[in-house]
């Protein structure tokens, strides 16, 4: 008989705590424990052997500490005999170094893809990946599920439409963005971005009719906040009345949460809870987190029975 185990890393845990009871079954404790040097010992609690067992990380701040989890985990459920083991990371973490920008830079989401095979994953089940073909960085079932219909949900709910339009950050977020235009029925604008250097940006020129409208500025994470406070600057001083900013992953680094409640142009910014929101964030009122626990329940029960998970792409 199939047996469904879920199990939570570190990074996700009160997201992890949420699928459980949408499923109804009992979250295992992986046993984490680190030692006086920083190593991270793994003891699962519970038998695994011949279970489906779905491990939920994401590989977000800290991220080297939370990738080592996910690898220790894996490896601790593969020699514990599960029959199948699917890496939930709701946030994949270096999935912005997909390519060689320079002649001597790495490709450390393909790295990362190495090192989830070698562990022992069978599956992995993500969402918004920044760059889609590191799916095909995998010779393992990749799932890269999307945030769009709990985003979309949320506007139609929150955000009136009537005079609104869909903004994109950069040229590389146009197809994004796009999708959902056309689910909103909304017209689409983009910013000319210019990246003077990592995680630096300037944004140059509004391409699209933004006077007069509610821009909803469409991304799939928000980092430091620079390239977004930039965007609403610039949406503003070209006539926009209103900025709301949509985003799947809440990264936040330094100083984007200082960043954000210092913007007077930034109306509200909407993420969901693939990463957990910080003390200080949630302090910010224009800070509001939408929850995915019900896309990911539904990316597991459906992937544990063999069951199509295409609507969840789109």
């Amino acid at each position: 008989m199939k047996r469904l185990v879920l199990v939570s890393g570190s990074s996700n845990l009160e997201l992890s705590k949420r699928i459980a009871k949408y499923l109804d079954i009992t979250l295992v404790n992986p046993g984490l424990v680190k030692f006086a040097n920083g190593e991270v010992c793994c003891e699962v609690e519970k038998s695994v052997r011949g279970a489906d067992v779905f491990i939920i990380q994401s590989t977000s701040t800290p991220a080297n500490d939370n990738l080592m989890e996910l690898l220790i985990v894996i490896d601790a459920l593969k020699r514990a005999s599960a029959a199948s083991i699917t890496a939930v990371m709701p946030n994949y973490g270096y999935s912005r170094q997909d390519r060689k920008i320079s002649p001597r830079s790495p490709i450390t989401a393909k790295l990362v893809a190495n090192l989830i095979s070698a562990a022992g994953a069978t599956r992995v089940i993500t969402m918004d990946l920044h760059a889609g073909q590191i799916q095909g960085f995998f010779d393992i079932p990749f799932d890269n599920i999307y945030g769009s219909p709990v985003m979309v949900d949320y506007i139609r709910k929150n955000i009136s439409t009537d005079n609104a339009i869909c903004v994109s950050p950069d040229s590389g977020g146009v197809e994004r963005v796009s999708h959902y235009a056309k689910k909103l029925g909304l017209d689409i604008a983009m910013i000319d971005k210019r990246r003077t250097g990592r995680n630096v940006a300037k944004a140059m020129n509004i391409v699209g009719n933004i006077k007069g409208k509610d821009c909803i500025l469409i991304d799939d994470m928000i980092d430091t906040a620079g390239t977004l406070v930039e965007a609403c600057r610039a949406l503003k001083e070209n006539g926009a009345t209103k900025v709301f900013a949509i985003a799947t992953h809440g990264v936040f680094s330094n100083p984007a949460i200082e960043r954000i409640a210092g913007c007077e142009a930034l109306d509200r910014v909407v993420v969901t809870d693939t990463i957990p929101l910080s003390e200080e964030g949630k302090k910010v009122g224009r800070i509001h987190v939408v929850s995915i626990t019900e896309v990911l329940a539904k990316a597991i029960h459906r992937t544990f029975n063999n069951d199509s998970v295409s609507s969840l792409f789109l």
